[in-house]
């Protein structure tokens, strides 16, 4: 597994920051202690090198959570409502930690002229704020899962379950979770299923991988 390039990266932790700035942090230590509970568990077995994983837990009602390159994780309040266990929330973080290990930030903007121009001119303007806020949010776009492809989300949920598995959580408590995000679908939904769509060929996908995963179980 490779990093994202420094740009890419840049872009992302710039593009958390300005998240950070505009959504309110929650103060809630039990929705605090939960979330760092399954990340200090996930961390050790996500193999990424040079990132430093942060995950930070913002106060917002709607069922989301995202990743940027450079190891930020946000998690809003409104998604430990729906990630009922503790393993289902390993089920959304690791997850997310395997778009940044699979690099599909970077594979995106490759992908989108218009997104890869933005890139290019953000290595020249990292030293200028009023430069890189008016490119940051073209990454920053990318960077927060808002165009990831049916075939990317696949592939996140195949690598987050051996993620699961390798920090000790049922690799099944995935299957649970997207069965969750499918059953509140009716209605609009939690916003999580905005980016990442849930189908039952999904959930068929997730649950033939299922003895892959269990097999990588400690």
């Amino acid at each position: 597994m490779a990093p994202a390039s420094q740009s890419i990266q840049n872009a992302g932790r710039e593009a958390f920051s300005e998240h950070r700035r505009t959504t309110p942090v929650s103060r809630d230590s039990y929705a605090r202690a939960r979330v760092n509970r399954v990340a200090n568990r996930l961390k050790p077995v996500v193999n990424l090198p040079g990132t430093n994983w942060e995950f930070e837990v913002f106060n917002d009602s709607s069922a989301n959570a995202f990743a940027v390159p450079g190891g930020k994780v946000g998690v809003n309040t409104g998604l430990l409502k729906v990630a009922v266990t503790d393993g289902q929330l390993a089920a959304v973080l690791a997850h997310e930690m395997a778009h940044v290990t699979s690099n599909h930030a970077q594979a995106r903007i490759q992908n989108n002229q218009a997104i890869a121009a933005g890139s290019a001119i953000l290595g020249a303007v990292l030293g200028n704020q009023s430069g890189l806020g008016q490119i940051a949010p073209k990454v920053g776009n990318i960077a927060f899962g808002l165009t990831f492809s049916r075939a990317q989300e696949l592939e996140a949920d195949k690598v987050g379950t051996i993620f699961m598995a390798r920090a000790g959580y049922r690799p099944e408590e995935a299957v649970d979770l997207w069965k969750r995000m499918a059953a509140q679908s009716g209605g609009g939904g939690p916003e999580f299923l905005s980016t990442h769509p849930v189908s039952t060929t999904r959930i068929k996908a997730l649950q033939e991988f299922l003895p892959q995963a269990k097999a990588q179980q400690r």
